[in-house]
């Protein structure tokens, strides 16, 4: 049995990760997320504790958010008892290796094993795993493959997210994160990705056997909602909250964008909330040299609290404007 097996018979990744083990594969990435987020080593420098935490929430979801690991898991988990270690077992072990295979034989735990030393002696060791497709030179697969072959083969691709805001995703940034196997690694992500864009790091998966390369880590970035900006492709959006009276007299208002320089807006006398404005070439840029625009969407902002001054202002605007009803089309539109 491998080193990662025994590992996994010891640890319980149902329980870092909070989730029962009859838990969806959406399940299981909602709560490494939020476990991620709270226990990443950026919000929790110089913590220990936290890091060790992310390590083992990090482990957790690369082997449950495998279908095929995540099956290989349960089924040692489900043999070894949940938590039972394989021994090599002599006389007067119980619990051992051997006793193991003679009950997934239907033995009584008095089945001995022995290795073919030699000559034509059968029924030893490597019989056995030849059950399994495997022998004893190549064994060292994970359980349920005992055999890994003499080929060559590649290790496996390891899936892991990471979160990001959108300004790093503008302007690129360098994320940290643990392998199962508690390696730190450090990856670039380019400038202008996506929400959903997966990064391939090559050659920092799993390891091959027999010599094989080793296999990749794929990291699926998440770009966190923005509380004011909206992309999408090379335009970028906002909302921009304005006054009552900017909204129904007019004005020039200053804009920020993304990349940190203001833009003047002119608002329209009569607007209204939800009305967008084009300023065209101030978006971003993305692949070629042409840039996307900035649509701005107003907000008209109604103050919660009035000076009686202001009250009265209102009052009289009300009174003067009676005649006008905002929601004649609203209710022809509703009997249509």
């Amino acid at each position: 049995m491998s080193g990662a097996s025994q590992e996994w018979i010891d640890k319980d990744f149902y329980k870092a990760l909070g989730v029962s083990q009859g838990a969806s594969e959406e399940e299981i990435k909602k709560a490494y997320r939020k476990l991620a987020r709270q226990y990443h080593p950026d919000r929790n420098p110089e913590d220990k504790a936290a890091e060790e935490r992310f390590k083992e929430i990090s482990e957790a979801y690369q082997v449950l958010a495998s279908a095929e690991d995540r099956k290989q898991y349960d089924a040692i988990r489900s043999f070894a008892g949940g938590g039972a270690r394989f021994s090599a077992g002599g006389q007067g072990t119980s619990g051992g290796f051997e006793d193991i295979l003679s009950q997934m034989f239907g033995g009584g735990g008095n089945v001995r094993f022995q290795t073919n030393q030699g000559g034509s002696q059968g029924g030893g060791f490597e019989d056995i795993l030849s059950m399994f497709g495997g022998s004893a030179s190549g064994a060292g697969g994970r359980f349920g493959g005992f055999g890994g072959g003499r080929r060559p083969e590649r290790g496996k691709d390891i899936t892991t997210d990471v979160s990001i805001t959108l300004r790093q995703a503008i302007s690129g940034t360098t994320v940290k994160m643990t392998t199962s196997r508690g390696n730190a690694v450090t990856a670039r992500v380019p400038a202008g990705v996506s929400n959903g864009q997966k990064i391939r790091i090559a050659g920092k998966g799993s390891p091959g056997l027999n010599g094989g390369e080793s296999g990749d880590i794929i990291v699926t970035v998440h770009v966190e909602k923005h509380p004011i900006y909206d992309v999408q492709g090379k335009d970028v959006y906002v909302n921009l909250p304005i006054s009552f009276g900017e909204a129904a007299l007019g004005a020039t208002v200053e804009v920020p964008t993304l990349e940190g320089v203001n833009v003047s807006v002119k608002i329209p006398e009569g607007s209204t909330t939800d009305k967008v404005l084009r300023v065209k070439g101030k978006g971003l840029v993305k692949g070629k040299l042409t840039r996307g625009d900035l649509y701005v969407r107003l907000k008209v902002a109604v103050p919660k609290k009035m000076s009686e001054e202001a009250r009265k202002a209102a009052e009289l605007f009300a009174k003067a404007t009676s005649d006008a009803d905002p929601r004649a089309d609203f209710v022809q539109m509703a009997q249509s």
